[in-house]
């Protein structure tokens, strides 16, 4: 990992944090602010230390790109989870009817960086 990228990294993480100590719950409830800034800090924590081994450069600026759009997505929804998918009849035939792979973001597609 270059030191640029590396950088570029590191900045990602701090400002998860930082978005996570002024995150206010759309709810305007403050159960639900603990709850959602405490996702939102585990889900950055488990995703940065599953990656921190990477070396493809391609990998790398995928995950990189997926991270921005997941903030971006956030703040403009002020949800802190990945956007919920759209299960369409032609989603349902595809991937058949098992409720768990429904909800599996990664099957469907809703990593927010993705073309698929």
């Amino acid at each position: 990992m270059t030191t640029a990228t590396r950088q570029e990294v590191l900045g990602l993480y701090r400002r998860i944090f930082r978005l996570a100590r002024k995150w206010q719950a759309a709810s305007g409830q403050m159960e639900d602010t603990i709850k959602e800034k405490q996702y939102m800090l585990n889900e950055a924590r488990t995703l940065f230390q599953k990656n921190k081994n990477l070396t493809d450069t391609d990998l790398i600026k995928q995950c990189i790109d997926e991270c921005t759009a997941r903030i971006e997505i956030g703040l403009h929804y002020q949800i802190p989870y990945p956007r919920p998918v759209s299960v369409t009849p032609v989603n349902m035939w595809k991937y058949g009817k098992d409720e768990h792979k429904l909800w599996n973001h990664t099957d469907l597609g809703s990593n927010p960086g993705s073309t698929t």
